[in-house]
């Protein structure tokens, strides 16, 4: 079987040419060789690769620039989706479609979860382009799947943890605020790649949710990883509000992988079992990395 990963050099896309290569047959597309809003591209890569599925892990995932260059983030987010939905139907292809947490308002008190079924309101314009992107595949197409993840972050690319490191290691006495009224479930790129291998496999249709089982803050989630990194820091907990940002995020981003878990297709991990893997795995090269080496 042929599988086509557009976004291929992603942080999730690397993860999955990487472990889904053995499987199938691998093609992986990305900028600035492929623009997936243009339909002259799209429509020409897969009537020529006429793929058995197509992954698509690209997107503007730049929440708050979403909100001063939103014709960009429109594009990869919902036209993007659309016009892959379109050829993906086109062609009798298989579209497995990433979206966010993003698409809900978070106001349901946390550690209460949001389900598959619980009605989308989003708080800022990537919410609100990803929600569009989702509609955008399910009109288009009806061989899908809207694997909806959260926090995520891997070896590849940047990410929060990532960031973290870089600004411990720079100054370990230097007080660094993260906000510690946010919760959602920390999710580990390479369990995701996994988690579309099953999906893929099972014959799923519609939307999922899929991220680490749990929950945390963005301080917890912080402070664990650098005490697992073994770094030095200063972290100091503060509320949203004396952190502020250009897109508001939703208080409550804690999804439950209820779908999945009942299709018994469930592989994801608790969070801290994957960080730790994770540490595990990639401690020396993070630490090269952050170091700028």
């Amino acid at each position: 079987m042929k599988l086509l990963v557009v976004g291929a050099k992603g942080q999730l896309g690397r993860d999955c040419v990487s472990l889904l290569q053995a499987q199938y047959g691998i093609t992986g597309l990305d900028l600035p060789d492929f623009d997936m809003t243009s339909e002259t591209a799209v429509n020409s890569a897969i009537s020529s690769l006429q793929p058995d599925i197509i992954v698509n892990c690209a997107g503007y995932t730049r929440v708050d620039d979403c909100e001063k260059y939103r014709d960009a983030a429109m594009k990869a987010n919902t036209l993007g989706p659309m016009l892959l939905a379109r050829a993906a139907h086109q062609a009798g292809s298989m579209l497995v479609h990433i979206s966010t947490d993003y698409v809900f308002d978070g106001t349901r008190p946390p550690p209460d979860p949001y389900v598959e079924t619980d009605q989308p309101h989003p708080l800022s314009w990537y919410g609100q382009t990803k929600l569009d992107g989702e509609q955008a595949v399910a009109v288009n197409t009806d061989r899908f799947v809207v694997l909806r993840t959260a926090w995520l972050y891997g070896r590849h690319g940047g990410n929060f943890p990532k960031k973290m490191l870089q600004l411990a290691l720079a100054n370990p006495a230097k007080a660094l605020r993260v906000v510690n009224d946010q919760y959602g479930s920390p999710t580990w790129s390479h369990r995701l790649a996994d988690q579309i291998q099953k999906t893929t496999a099972c014959g799923c249709h519609g939307i999922y949710h899929s991220t680490a089982e749990g929950y945390c803050t963005w301080y917890e989630f912080a402070r664990r990883f650098l005490d697992l990194m073994n770094v030095d820091h200063s972290l100091v907990p503060c509320r949203s509000d004396e952190y502020p940002t250009p897109a508001k995020r939703p208080v409550n981003s804690i999804l439950e992988n209820t779908r999945l878990k009942a299709a018994g297709i469930n592989v994801m991990k608790p969070w801290d079992v994957d960080l730790q893997e994770f540490v595990a795995t990639f401690r020396e090269e993070l630490l090269l990395e952050a170091r700028g080496r």
